[in-house]
């Protein structure tokens, strides 16, 4: 009976990162609770002013903010960001484009260009083995 009730549960957390939301940032009423697998779907396709307003405002978890700065979260780190950002602190970083988001985004963007890279070698790898 308890492992199919806990496959039915999550646990806070993970519900605010399917959501891609800053957990500490969620009313208590979430953070104190357990979220169904029915709750997170009804979050996703009908999500409540509170949400609407994280996602567009934050503050924003760390994959969040590195996605919408164009870097790691390993290149956060680097920059000395370990804190949630808003929107509003993401778009200044932005606007001000410090020498570490400069260095972090020529980075992330050589890893993707290797990655394809590598993904296409695997495909022509594959077609000639046909």
């Amino acid at each position: 009976m308890s492992s199919h009730q806990t496959a039915q549960t999550m646990k806070p957390a993970t519900a605010a990162k399917k959501l891609g939301v800053y957990l500490p940032a969620t009313p208590a009423s979430f953070q104190e609770g357990v979220v169904s697998r029915a709750e997170l779907t009804e979050l996703q396709a009908n999500p409540p002013q509170w949400l609407l307003e994280l996602r567009a405002n934050g503050p924003h978890p760390r994959p969040v903010v590195a996605a919408k700065l164009g870097v790691s979260i390993a290149g956060l780190a680097r920059g000395g960001v370990t804190e949630a950002l808003t929107t509003e602190q993401i778009e200044e970083l932005k606007r001000d484009l410090p020498a570490w988001l400069e260095k972090e985004r020529t980075t992330q963007a050589e890893v993707r260009k290797e990655g394809a890279r590598l993904k296409n070698l695997q495909r022509e790898k594959e077609a000639g083995q046909d």
